[in-house]
């Protein structure tokens, strides 16, 4: 009777004694089996092992998941493809050769083995504390010399300590691959993977298309990636001869994170433990925004969330197509404004706060420095970028990189990215030079100010004082504040009296929490120093202090009664979808976490081409960068007119939203899209509400659309739960709740 014949004997025969047998966190030859029922659970006891039905009973799996849990909870799945029929599963460890077997249909048919590295004659299969089950040889002296290990296969999660990439001396791919949905595990079509080229990158993949790229490693971070003031995840990059991988670890041991792949709503979310609410909370999610979605902007095209359209051509260049740019489409690209041959003169324009192109097609020395990598470029036609492959260090980084052919998936990322410097025609050089010297001036700025009270001027006085302690600048004989990754210019008292003709009553725009808003020209020849530095469009948020200056201001605002007739729908949507890009911006890329906790269609401020501008930051939270969400006990800002809505715009019995506005406006899904994600918004539990990169994706048609629960029209006593950035809100101010009579529109 040969090895394995003997072990099935040993299995059948002590299925008998072993019903009721005590659970342990491995198996070895005295205990070679796990049959369905039982389970190993890792020492500390975070993680266990066993069989699973999430969706239909009779479907039975074999995986791990995190104990005492609920929410999503299962981080490996062994037969995700092949699901056992009944409760007749049975995992077996082959007790001569080590080898892992998983039988279903009462122990006769195989649905799934593991790919052993070598034999383990004396061999233990083991749950690790890290939820990593691992098979190695009891009597080897190293004890991580695993020969079989779950974390070479991942299923649709990362967790610390997991690598994501290539172990190229034995050909392993460990790359993530969304459940297919909720109810079954077998790999969706939404995939997250090392790409292997001279530059090596990671990359969401949807179906058979780039998704979302995240950049190279830059010896810092990735390229694309935001800096966070507090960050709860170290990230770790290794590529030489034997591996390439990406790897995470948490900043805080006591901390449980773990990346997961969802393919409802095509994202990858960052989740992380709530102790206190026993529950999992969504800390981030990716794509973080619209100008994630790969090559949105095509070929030399860039994309800046921040305005409205966010693709722009790079500088010497201009859309390929202008006709489609002008309706939205920019997957064409750009093309340089003159042909550039190989024996023309040519230059550099040094790019700063880029995410770095596809790599590609890319060359790299890692031993060069920045100007070697000029000159190799330089000397290369086909050479149309070069940049450090690693910033690190307090010099001007090293190594090179060098793009061949076209830029493609360019993005702007402010206060981080990394330099990028863009082969361009020398005559060209010198004009782009010349505007990033002088600026882009308009004949005439108008300003939107506040009128501040005393109280006001005090706490304004001593933030900048604060902020001027910690980074203030000198430059060009003029004092310079950097509040954080903004340069905040100071006016005089004269000026802006000079500016709102004394505050007069012809130039006040409306009036919030902090005062009245005028507006009003600035001409060039007023202060040339204020107009060049008005041209970088400033907004500042601070501890509840709002300051906006804002170009081309128009004296209308959304709840403008006669002039919102003007605004067509197509403009409205695209007022919506700016909005909520401003939001997540707030919610997640910004530093400081920022809760506006009063939007409304009062306080959004729109320019001469109906771009948005979220106004009256009175009433706002800022949450450190760890903070991830809480609730209050009080109503802050306006009432939901939840009641009003729900009876009014949303037919329940064909859960569908009914057609109330302004017919003549057409376009009827557009405003089915915007009063779905209206209802998701306000739904009664936290849970239930999408992020606002969720909203941005839903509006742009990215992912679809969720069905909204019925609500249950009341108010509880203990207030309005809130997705907030603190678990506690001991706010003493008086000035938390404003009224708005209902007036849709």
């Amino acid at each position: 009777m040969d090895s394995f014949s003997a072990t099935l004997l040993a299995f059948n025969l002590a299925l008998l004694l072993f019903r009721s047998a005590a659970i342990s966190d491995s198996l070895t030859a005295q205990n070679p089996y796990l049959r369905d029922g039982l389970s190993l659970v890792s020492t500390n006891g975070t993680f266990e092992l066993g069989f699973f039905s999430p969706g239909l009973p009779s479907n039975r799996y074999l995986g791990i998941w995190y104990k005492n849990r609920r929410g999503p909870t299962s981080v490996w799945v062994a037969n995700r493809k092949t699901p056992i029929s009944g409760s007749s599963g049975v995992l077996v460890m082959n007790i001569t050769t080590g080898n892992l077997t998983l039988f279903g249909h009462n122990s006769t048919v195989v649905v799934w083995s593991a790919r052993l590295l070598r034999k383990v004659p004396n061999g233990v299969l083991q749950l690790l504390d890290t939820g990593n089950l691992v098979l190695r040889d009891r009597d080897d002296e190293n004890p991580q010399n695993y020969s079989w290990q779950s974390f070479d296969y991942p299923s649709d999660t990362l967790l610390p300590g997991m690598k994501l990439g290539w172990d190229l001396r034995y050909n392993i791919e460990r790359r993530l691959e969304a459940w297919n949905n909720l109810n079954d595990p077998s790999p969706g079509d939404l995939s997250w993977r090392m790409e292997l080229h001279e530059y090596p990158e990671t990359v969401m993949w949807k179906c058979s298309r780039k998704y979302v790229r995240h950049g190279p490693w830059n010896g810092v971070r990735l390229s694309s990636r935001p800096l966070a003031a507090a960050p709860i995840l170290n990230f770790n990059f290794v590529s030489n001869e034997n591996e390439v991988y990406y790897q995470i670890s948490v900043v805080n041991k006591s901390h449980s994170v773990m990346l997961v792949m969802n393919q409802s709503t095509y994202t990858r979310i960052l989740y992380l433990w709530s102790a206190a609410e026993r529950r999992w909370r969504v800390y981030t999610s990716l794509p973080r925004d619209y100008c994630d979605n790969y090559a949105l902007c095509g070929p030399y095209g860039y994309c800046d969330i921040r305005v409205t359209p966010s693709c722009k051509c790079l500088e010497g260049f201009k859309p390929r197509s202008p006709d489609t740019w002008k309706t939205g489409e920019f997957a064409d690209g750009c093309e340089r404004n003159k042909l550039m041959n190989c024996g023309d003169e040519v230059g550099f324009a040094h790019l700063n706060q880029m995410k770095l192109p596809d790599t590609k097609h890319t060359w790299v020395n890692k031993s060069m420095n920045l100007e070697e990598c000029r000159q190799k470029c330089l000397r290369n036609c086909s050479c149309m970028a070069y940049a450090n492959t690693n910033i690190s260090g307090s010099g001007s980084g090293s190594g090179c990189a060098l793009w061949i052919g076209d830029l493609i998936d360019l993005k702007l990322i402010p206060d981080a990215g990394q330099d990028l410097y863009v082969r361009m025609l020398a005559s060209e050089l010198v004009m782009h030079r010349k505007a990033h010297k002088t600026g882009r001036l308009n004949s005439k700025v108008k300003i939107a100010l506040f009128a501040i009270s005393g109280f006001g001027l005090a706490i304004i006085f001593f933030i900048g004082v604060y902020i001027f302690r910690r980074r203030s600048t000198i430059k060009d004989g003029h004092e310079k504040i950097e509040a954080h990754h903004l340069e905040l210019p100071l006016f005089d008292l004269s000026l802006i009296n000079s500016a709102t003709d004394n505050f007069s009553l012809n130039n006040k725009l409306g009036e919030g929490g902090f005062g009245p808003v005028y507006k009003k020209y600035i001409y060039k020849s007023l202060n040339s120093r204020v107009s060049l530095q008005m041209d970088k469009m400033l907004h500042i948020w601070c501890l509840g202090v709002y300051l906006s200056f804002l170009l081309d201001l128009v004296n209308f605002k959304l709840t403008d009664k006669t002039q919102r007739q003007l605004l067509s729908w197509s403009n409205r949507y695209r007022i919506i979808c700016g909005v909520a890009r401003g939001l997540m911006y707030l919610h997640q890329d910004s530093r400081l976490r920022i809760i506006h906790r009063d939007l409304k269609a009062s306080n959004v401020l729109l320019d001469m081409d109906m771009n948005p501008k979220i106004s009256d930051f009175g009433l706002a939270k800022t949450c450190g960068g760890d903070q991830t969400g809480g609730r209050t006990l009080r109503v802050i800002g306006t009432y939901c007119l939840l009641q009003f809505f729900y009876s009014k715009f949303y037919d329940w019995k064909k859960n569908s939203t009914l057609h109330f506005l302004n017919d003549r406006h057409g376009d009827y899904g557009k405003k089915e899209i915007c009063i779905n994600i209206s209802l998701l918004c306000v739904q009664q539990h936290p849970n239930d509400r999408p992020t606002m990169s969720s909203v941005v994706m839903m509006l742009g048609c990215e992912i679809p659309l969720s069905q909204p629960k019925q609500p249950g029209f009341f108010i509880e006593n203990e207030g309005i739960e809130m997705k907030r950035c603190s678990s506690e809100d001991k706010s003493t101010s008086t000035n938390e709740l404003t009224v708005t009579l209902p007036d849709p529109r």
